[in-house]
């Protein structure tokens, strides 16, 4: 059984270099994962009236920004396409209108999680000028924060121009790779924003030391991120499960890529903001529950909103890894997530991960 975690302590290991070829067989086999045939073999799970994730909700904004037009020459990779070719920058989600339409719904369903806050950390509206969201994805964090602080300058990067092209006066969308060193001055940001950045960030210390450096002196830096796996308190989450392997599948695909999953396990938002010379930190740790099993009301309704918003493009969220990690084919892909949507939608599966938000802030 998968029980529940620990505060994390040990050291994070250092990200191994990315290989090209999948895991092994006997690679898969160590790590504990199931074969392709293991789901393909068995009797497909009906799709139900309710594993239709978020179809109910309609269709979210979908535009592109006005960029240089190189940098609509996608990538396709297992009939999905992703960002262009940008440094090495290499984002496992895709950037066609499906994606973009799961990540507004995501959006939504982490504003739940916080209890409609765009941010956490202290922040004196008088004082924001300037902020930075970094991996902005579809765009509306840096639209809605641009809406509550009208006079303060936002700039929202990606690697891919996804965002809307309507937008507040006060935002603006660039791209950049926040991998790389980043081309802001010194003391520039009131406040940093970063969100989701599984499975993206190459060395989480090098960024919060980018952070750091931009970040005017008692200004703040802002961090979400998630467990790389799936947890009860009870047992229900079973070893070998559906959602189990999930888990597994993206720690060993992060392995492989150098790009971590392990976020929350690794403490790594705490350890870089500290090692690059943050203060004040803080974080809360919030159990983000799957489905609508949990017998709060408030807690079911995050849960059912966190459920639709991977379920609206579940194909999408595994279709990078489970070929790059496994060499599994769209159609064994799209047969493994029927089984994991059919353990999301079971009352009797009690399954949750956890959401660190943390903050900090540059001392004056």
């Amino acid at each position: 059984m998968v029980t529940s975690p620990q505060s994390p302590k040990g050291e994070a290991a250092a990200a191994p270099a990315p290989a090209s070829a999948p895991l092994s067989a006997e690679a898969q086999t160590a790590a504990g994962i199931l074969p392709a045939s293991h789901w393909t073999e068995q009797a497909l799970p009906e799709e139900g009236p309710g594993n239709d994730g978020a179809s109910t909700l309609g269709s979210f904004m979908s535009t592109t920004a006005s960029l240089a037009s190189s940098i609509y020459q996608y990538r396709t990779v297992q009939g999905r396409t992703y960002h262009g070719e940008l440094g090495n920058a290499e984002s496992w989600e895709p950037n066609d209108p499906r994606h973009v339409e799961a990540l507004d719904l995501l959006h939504h369903a982490l504003m739940l999680q916080t209890d409609g806050k765009l941010y956490l950390a202290p922040l004196e509206k008088k004082k924001v000028q300037k902020v930075l969201d970094i991996a902005t994805g579809s765009g509306l964090w840096s639209i809605d924060f641009a809406d509550e602080f009208p006079n303060a300058e936002v700039i929202g990067t990606d690697v891919t121009p996804i965002q809307p092209s309507w937008v507040p006066p006060n935002v603006q969308f660039e791209l950049e790779d926040c991998n790389q060193e980043w081309t802001w001055a010194a003391n520039t940001f009131d406040f940093i924003n970063m969100r989701f950045m599984n499975g993206i960030v190459t060395d989480w210390y090098a960024l919060f030391r980018n952070a750091y450096r931009v970040c005017k002196p008692g200004g703040w830096v802002e961090s979400s991120g998630t467990s790389g796996r799936f947890y009860s308190h009870d047992g229900t989450v079973k070893e070998g499960s559906a959602i189990d392997q999930w888990g597994i599948v993206f720690r060993e695909g992060g392995k492989k890529l150098g790009r971590t999953f392990t976020v929350y396990e690794e403490d790594v938002q705490r350890k870089g903001m500290e090692a690059a010379g943050f203060v004040d930190i803080q974080f809360r740790d919030i159990e983000v529950p799957l489905g609508v099993w949990h017998p709060d009301k408030k807690a079911a309704e995050r849960g059912l909103w966190w459920k639709m918003a991977v379920e609206a493009d579940i194909e999408g969220y595994i279709n990078y890894f489970w070929n790059a990690a496994l060499g599994w084919t769209p159609e064994e892909a799209k047969v493994f997530a029927r089984y994991v949507k059919k353990e999301w939608n079971d009352p009797n599966i009690h399954g949750y991960f956890i959401l660190r938000v943390a903050w900090g802030r540059k001392p004056e």
